[in-house]
């Protein structure tokens, strides 16, 4: 039986298309002519947008001071759900005054040396103007995490375990 989500996920009403580049920094002069010749160094390009300076993460030989795939994979989803978040809140008159989510990520690496990701689990911490937009946050929450693109096109779970509070009064926003 084909849920309600997964019917919403079927019928498509409009698409958008992304595009961008991943060029290769980290050829030091004999390409890949082993596997310590080279360094993983990348950088993400989006048109009219600031590039971003990549690597393979640490464990794989790769530049510890450079954001990784892993760690886009855990900021896309991360971003995404807060996206929606204050979009919902901000369509049902929710005031968010602070919003810092602490994602984790879990992979496994494999015995031939592939992996992939088990689950990620969200962490917001959010703060909204009254008490009485806890509940009503805590709705929305669940709704974004139900429209998030990104979530939604991933084959593992992704969890996510809000804590949302008052501003309380005389604290700045």
């Amino acid at each position: 039986m084909i849920g309600e989500h997964k019917i919403s996920r079927i019928m498509t009403t409009k698409q958008q298309q992304y595009q961008l580049t991943v060029k290769w920094t980290g050829n030091t002069g004999s390409g890949t002519a082993s596997k310590d010749s080279y360094e993983r160094s990348h950088e993400v390009s989006v048109k009219g947008k600031q590039k971003l300076k990549c690597s393979s993460d640490s464990h794989y030989k790769g530049d510890k001071t450079k954001n990784n795939p892993e760690d886009l994979l855990l900021a896309s989803l991360s971003a995404c759900h807060m996206l929606w978040f204050l979009h919902f809140c901000a369509m049902e008159g929710v005031v968010v005054i602070d919003y810092v989510d602490n994602a984790e990520g879990r992979i496994i690496q494999t015995t031939n040396g592939a992996g992939y990701f088990t689950e990620v689990v969200l962490n917001p911490m959010v703060i909204v103007q009254h008490n009485s937009m806890i509940n009503k946050a805590l709705q929305l929450n669940k709704k974004a995490s139900e429209f998030c693109f990104i979530a939604n096109s991933m084959k593992f779970p992704v969890y996510n375990r809000p804590s949302i509070l008052e501003l309380k009064a005389g604290a700045a926003a």
